[in-house]
């Protein structure tokens, strides 16, 4: 008799458990799970850029769309009331350089000076009385709207900050040497045709002491100095052969074959999963990444806050899911630069 007590608790657990199971499945047959988000609210739907449509409202008339030749390469951020525009120098192809405008007119446009390094052009756009972009001074945070507006009421693309600025490397490229492994000195073993150190006059037990007057001890060094630089960039070395050390120039090389480069289809699997990047996407002195999905056409134009103040300029398509944008500090002292340039009288505008 003294285990009935527990009998009955068994009995009534394992009710409590049954009764528990019918109502679990009772709610997961009537629980109705919620339709997928439409697409029109999407980050850069349609609903979710009406949300930012003041923003664009503030900005639209100090933005350019930049054509050559009839076609869409960029956009641009006007910084000057009487025509001077900040673009992405890259998509900038010889041809009949045009710009439209907010008001819905074509105007002349010419391009007057660029800035390699960071591949920001400035132009000269034939229209008066331009609203010149309003740049912010607060830094950027992690998480915060990022909002690229366009010449049309509601922005061409939303999305946040996802990394702060900072330096990004461009692709690689080599001065085509193979180092001697049984020394820690960088001393040159065999040289890879075709590339710049065989062409510069290096020769097989070189030792390399200098790169742009920086001294370097061994080959971790080299390649770290190196890394800054990319395809068609110089630099100089400082090459000690036996008791003699001359300087000698040396272009830098990203093979597009052979063991240094991508095999063709890995190129091709990145292509594909990258979705379409820019001509130019890495290689900047600091860079603000966002996840926003832009078109690479959709770069050079401003990237902009919630005042609708411009943190950045929307400088390269970088991948599937990342856009680097060039800050506003860095934007204006290239502008300064630009501006003081010899006005360029050739070029895409012509």
């Amino acid at each position: 008799m003294k285990k009935a007590p527990f009998r009955f608790a068994r009995r009534l657990l394992a009710c409590a458990l049954a009764l528990g199971w019918v109502a679990e499945r009772a709610a997961a047959q009537d629980f109705s799970f919620p339709a997928g988000l439409p697409r029109d609210r999407f980050t850069s739907g349609e609903e979710t850029l009406h949300a930012f449509a003041p923003v664009s409202a503030a900005t639209r008339y100090s933005i350019v769309e930049v054509n050559v030749d009839g076609d869409a390469v960029a956009l641009g951020a006007v910084v000057d009331s009487n025509g001077l525009a900040l673009t992405k120098a890259s998509e900038l192809k010889q041809g009949k350089l045009t710009c439209w405008l907010a008001n819905g007119k074509e105007v002349p446009a010419r391009l007057l000076a660029a800035d390699e390094e960071d591949d920001v052009a400035l132009l000269r756009v034939e229209a008066k009385g331009l609203k010149p972009i309003q740049w912010s001074d607060e830094d950027v945070a992690v998480g915060q709207w990022a909002i690229t507006p366009g010449l049309d009421a509601t922005p061409q693309a939303v999305g946040i900050i996802s990394a702060l600025p900072r330096r990004i490397r461009p692709v690689r490229a080599f001065i085509g040497v193979q180092f001697d492994f049984n020394t820690s000195l960088p001393k040159v073993e065999a040289l890879l045709p075709g590339l710049g150190a065989e062409k510069a006059g290096l020769k097989p037990g070189d030792i390399i002491a200098a790169v742009n007057d920086r001294a370097v001890t061994n080959r971790e060094q080299i390649v770290e100095v190196l890394g800054d630089f990319g395809d068609g960039q110089t630099v100089r070395l400082r090459v000690r052969r036996g008791d003699k050390q001359f300087d000698t120039e040396v272009k830098m090389t990203s093979p597009t074959t052979g063991p240094l480069s991508f095999s063709s289809y890995a190129r091709q699997q990145n292509n594909r999963m990258a979705g379409e990047v820019s001509r130019r996407a890495r290689g900047f002195e600091q860079a603000i990444e966002h996840d926003t999905v832009l078109q690479p056409w959709l770069c050079g134009g401003p990237l902009v806050n919630l005042d609708g103040k411009a943190v950045g300029l929307n400088i390269a398509r970088a991948s599937r899911v990342a856009t680097y944008a060039l800050p506003a500090r860095l934007v204006r002292r290239i502008l300064d630069t630009l501006k003081s340039a010899p006005q360029a009288g050739a070029g895409a505008g012509e």
